[in-house]
């Protein structure tokens, strides 16, 4: 059964963003509950899209234990179920996380692989990508020499904005923006190689990070899903073309076939493309862990 939306009556609600919704657990915690809503072009759609939210957080939940040896993570190990009400485990059950309470840092750092996307567009006019002057005659697509580092952050239309590292150095310190750098890349990299082994390229990713009360830095938000990637099953890539993907390209392909100006409401969409999207989720999280949704 799909969730559009979680209705805890036992926790207070601090917070809803485009997929989670997130609850207070005393003071120094947070539940994350992830839902089935998709959001494309930065709107959220109006139907759900059945297991997406399961997928999202096992597929996160692997990823924070697989590279917690590079950077500390934001989950507490308590059980979702235990701080919610007996009738309310349904709603948490497979798609929540305890978290710690975090000061998130005001920027997405966002590592790109190959260059497609908004990227591929700036690369188009300026022959450069936030700022970073890229190799002449690159084709969509391509992988890139090194993965590069170019973060962004969210204007006041809700739309994400590419920013410069001299940029995100103003916005946290010189010291931190440089971590924050070299953390992503890292996180990148170990990433994509293990997923190359699963026949899958991770094009690009975005991560969030927050302060503990020491200062520390920590991963947080969710990492490396089909959501905040880019995934392309290996035996389809081509360079030159935008690759058929894993994540929800397939719903943003088919929006871009429709007369819509990517403002709400978001148009409907067709029940094959709902069930094509929740195929592709399950699939990638078949691929990369090796388990299915129990």
């Amino acid at each position: 059964m799909a969730l559009f939306e979680s209705n805890l009556k036992s926790l207070p609600r601090i917070g809803k963003g485009k997929v989670r919704d997130i609850y207070a657990v005393g003071a120094d915690k947070m539940l994350i509950v992830t839902s089935d809503r998709l959001s494309a072009f930065d709107v959220v759609m109006s139907e759900p899209i059945p297991d997406k939210g399961r997928v999202l957080n096992e597929m996160a939940n692997f990823w924070f234990e697989r590279l917690g040896h590079i950077v500390p993570n934001q989950l507490t190990g308590i059980d979702p179920e235990s701080v919610v009400s007996e009738d309310e485990k349904p709603q948490v059950r497979g798609r929540s996380i305890v978290v710690k309470k975090l000061k998130p840092l005001p920027i997405e750092a966002v590592v790109r692989g190959y260059i497609i996307g908004s990227g591929w567009k700036d690369y188009q006019k300026t022959g450069k990508v936030c700022g970073i002057e890229l190799p002449k005659g690159l084709q969509q697509a391509q992988k890139l020499p090194e993965p590069i580092f170019t973060p962004a952050t969210k204007a006041e239309s809700g739309h994400d904005e590419n920013i410069s590292y001299a940029e995100v150095e103003k916005r946290v310190g010189k010291e931190l923006a440089a971590r924050v750098r070299d953390v992503s890349i890292r996180l990148y990299k170990e990433a994509s190689d293990y997923a190359a082994q699963k026949g899958i390229i991770i094009a690009d990713t975005k991560f969030e990070f927050g302060l503990n009360d020491k200062s520390e830095l920590v991963l947080i938000d969710e990492v490396l899903t089909a959501d905040s990637s880019r995934f392309w099953p290996k035996d389809s890539y081509r360079v030159g073309i935008s690759p058929p993907s894993y994540d929800k390209q397939f719903v943003r392909d088919y929006l871009e076939t429709l007369e819509w100006n990517k403002e709400p409401p978001a148009p409907k969409l067709p029940a094959d493309v709902i069930a094509r999207t929740s195929e592709k989720y399950r699939e990638a999280l078949q691929r990369l862990t090796g388990t299915s949704l129990s």
